[in-house]
């Protein structure tokens, strides 16, 4: 994988309606995205996919939709406030500001900037401590302001909600509660496309257990949020891969944690995290809020604070990896062809129907009804703007697997033509079978 390849997947995200800039007509914000109509099914599909295997099918997890806008004392207990810092420095000569961390060390305190390549002296350009929390206000008149804080992950509204979850739901540990939603960090080293943003969403699980099940289910909650990259969102094995935190990289708060890195066309980098959180959330919201947030033991007859096991992944680093893993070029006649090959049942359309003479009014009538039939099932597309070549390619780098040709011979014969995304092979079916093709082929590979 190459930066080269990082630019193409940059261009046909915005050409074909996935990703745009954010405040594009003005300028733009750094690390501001907005996702067009086909980025808004692909992100869908994934929070669909994730929601469904992990709330809709288990019985130990339960959904929540928590506020954005947090209490600042909620930020106070879970050491936000004063621990949630980058350490920046600036550039003597560009002025531009960046992650001390992430910049190439070049010599004893020397470092390179990211951006001009000048050298900077960390003695000279001292590094300062910078919150990434958003603070907004939340009072009614600003003279007399009351601050919260935009969250800048979603676990916290699963610790302050947990005793309200436990009691209104009457489920005993292990427990998990799910959450799918927007974070905000006012991140400075941004870039590669939407890897790193301000304005992100997770999809959280925070799984509440008794402290001596901690370790088995911190290894169960690893190995099936692997499997389910490989199984449910269709990413090469190969470009996955686990990586352990060694003790001196891990969060004041955890135990363990690992992260599931997957190969971006700029690197390995991390796509997930999973952490045995120990009971340091709930311990801190208890001594802040002075509530008890405290577990009973039936067998032992004793009061416990549970041990927390965190799988925490992102929806705009998934939509990221799936769209990089998917993404092919293949010489076909001499000319390359672009193609997403998307697990059929994330694509954001699983079937067009293409319409190749608009001036019969009998064919077209044919192209709509097996459109809105289609369509009343499953996602599906209609275009009838092009020739034949240009429909394919168009649909070729979108995703979608199967392509419906409504032609003139339609008409006698009652067939279409259906071509496979993959193999590019066509195959002359029954227009009474269309449906039934159409879903047996995505259902074989879910």
């Amino acid at each position: 994988m190459t930066e080269d390849k990082l630019s193409k997947i940059v261009s046909l995200c915005r050409r074909r309606g996935f990703v745009f800039g954010g405040s594009e007509i003005y300028g733009g914000l750094s690390s501001i995205w907005d996702y067009g109509p086909l980025g808004a099914k692909l992100k869908k599909r994934i929070k669909d996919v994730w929601w469904d295997t992990y709330v809709e099918k288990r019985n130990d997890i339960v959904g929540l939709d928590s506020s954005i806008i947090m209490h600042e004392d909620v930020f106070k207990a879970s050491g936000h406030l004063e621990g949630f810092t980058d350490s920046l420095v600036d550039c003597p000569h560009c002025k531009k500001r960046f992650r001390i961390d992430k910049l190439e060390k070049i010599g004893d305190n020397l470092y390179k900037c990211g951006h001009c390549d000048t050298k900077i002296d960390s003695q000279k350009n001292k590094p300062r401590k910078f919150n990434l929390m958003l603070k907004t206000n939340v009072s009614a008149t600003e003279d007399e302001p009351y601050y919260g804080y935009l969250r800048p992950e979603t676990a916290q509204g699963i610790f302050t909600n947990f005793i309200n979850v436990l009691n209104s739901t009457h489920k005993k540990l292990p427990l998990g509660i799910a959450q799918i939603g927007k974070a905000f960090r006012n991140e400075v080293t941004t870039g590669s496309f939407i890897f790193r943003m301000k304005e992100f969403e997770q999809m959280e699980i925070e799984y509440f257990v008794k402290p001596p099940e901690a370790d088995k289910a911190y290894q169960y909650w690893v190995k099936e949020r692997f499997d389910f990259y490989v199984s449910k969102i269709g990413l090469k094995q190969e470009n996955l891969k686990l990586r352990e935190h060694q003790k001196d990289e891990l969060a004041h708060y955890a135990k363990s944690c690992t992260d599931i890195e997957y190969n971006f066309p700029f690197g390995w980098s991390e796509l997930e995290g999973i952490a045995n959180r120990g009971n340091f959330d709930l311990t801190e919201h208890a001594r802040v809020s002075k509530k008890d947030l405290s577990c009973f033991d039936e067998e032992t007859k004793e009061k416990f604070v549970p041990y927390v096991i965190e799988p925490s992944a992102g929806v705009d680093r998934t939509f990221f990896a799936i769209i990089s893993d998917a993404y092919n070029e293949e010489e076909v006649n001499g000319k390359v062809r672009v193609v997403l090959k998307l697990k059929p049942s994330l694509a954001p359309y699983q079937a067009a129907i293409f319409l190749l003479l608009k001036n019969k009014p009998e064919l077209v009538e044919l192209a709509k009804k097996i459109f809105y039939d289609i369509k009343d099932k499953l996602p599906a597309s209609y275009d009838d703007t092009g020739a034949i070549g240009k429909l394919y390619r168009r649909q070729d780098e979108i995703g979608t697997p199967l392509c419906i040709t409504v032609d003139i011979e339609s008409l006698t014969d009652k067939k279409v033509t259906i071509r496979d995304r993959d193999t590019m092979k066509q195959e002359r079916i029954d227009v009474e079978r269309v449906f039934e093709y159409i879903k047996e082929k995505v259902n074989q590979n879910k």
